[in-house]
C-alpha cells in the first residue's frame, strides 16, 4: 500500500516537473520570437532616406554664404516694396511713423547687401526667398482679414514682427559666416543691418504694448 502511495507521489512530482519545464521552455521561446521581432522591426529613422543634393548645392561656407546673401537681397527688396502697403492700412500714428522710418532702413539694407556682393567680387543677383514670400503673404492675409483701425494694427504689427524675426536670425547667422570666411566688409555691415532690425522689432513690441493691443479688444 505504502509502495503504491510513494508511487503516485512520484508520479505527480514528476508531472509537476514537467509542466514547469514546459512553461519554461515557453518563457525562453517566447522571449526569443520577442526580441526577433524587435530587431527587425523598422525604427522611424531607418526609414529616413538623405535628402539628395542639387548640382548646384553649396560644397563650402563661402558657398553656402553667397546662397544666403542671394536670398535675403530678394527678402529686402520684396519688403521694399510691401511696407507701403502696410502703411498704407495702419491707423496708429506710432506706428505709421515706424513703418515709414523702417522703410528707409531696409532700402538701406538693400545697398549695405550689395556692397557685400561687391567685397565679395561676385555680381549682386537676388534669389528668391521662399520664407519671406510665405510672411508677406501671411501678412496681406491677416490685412484682409481684419477690419481697418486697431485690429488690423495688431495684426501687421504681428506680422511685421515676424518678418523681423525672420531677419534677425538670418543677418546673426550671416555675420557668423562673414567672420568665419573673414569678409570684414560683410561682417560690418551685417552686423549694422541686424542691429537696426532688433530696434525695430523692440520698437514694435512697445507700440504693441502700449495701449494698442488692449484697444484691440
Amino acid at each position: 500500500m505504502k509502495l503504491t502511495l510513494m508511487s503516485r507521489e512520484a508520479a505527480m512530482a514528476l508531472e509537476l516537473q514537467q509542466i514547469n519545464n514546459n512553461h519554461t521552455k515557453y518563457n525562453i521561446m517566447a522571449t526569443k520570437n520577442a526580441t526577433k521581432k524587435a530587431s527587425t522591426k523598422k525604427t522611424p529613422a531607418s526609414n529616413t532616406k538623405k535628402t539628395p543634393a542639387k548640382k548646384d548645392a553649396s560644397k563650402g561656407l563661402e558657398d553656402l554664404f553667397e546662397d544666403g546673401l542671394k536670398d535675403i537681397y530678394w527678402a529686402e527688396k520684396a519688403l521694399v516694396k510691401a511696407l507701403p502697403k502696410m502703411h498704407k492700412n495702419a491707423t496708429d500714428k506710432k506706428l505709421k511713423l515706424a513703418i515709414e522710418n523702417h522703410l528707409m532702413e531696409t532700402e538701406v539694407h538693400v545697398k549695405r547687401l550689395a556692397e557685400c556682393f561687391k567685397a565679395l567680387k561676385k555680381k549682386a543677383q537676388a534669389k528668391k526667398c521662399d520664407a519671406m514670400q510665405g510672411l508677406l503673404d501671411e501678412g496681406k492675409s491677416i490685412m484682409e482679414e481684419t477690419e481697418a483701425g486697431t485690429v488690423r494694427d495688431a495684426g501687421i504689427i504681428a506680422a511685421a514682427q515676424k518678418i523681423e524675426h525672420y531677419e534677425i536670425a538670418t543677418y546673426g547667422t550671416l555675420a557668423a559666416y562673414a567672420k568665419v570666411l573673414k569678409e570684414n566688409v560683410c561682417l560690418k555691415n551685417l552686423l549694422a543691418t541686424l542691429n537696426e532690425e532688433k530696434k525695430c522689432d523692440k520698437l514694435l513690441s512697445k507700440i504693441a504694448d502700449v495701449g494698442l493691443n488692449t484697444k484691440a479688444l
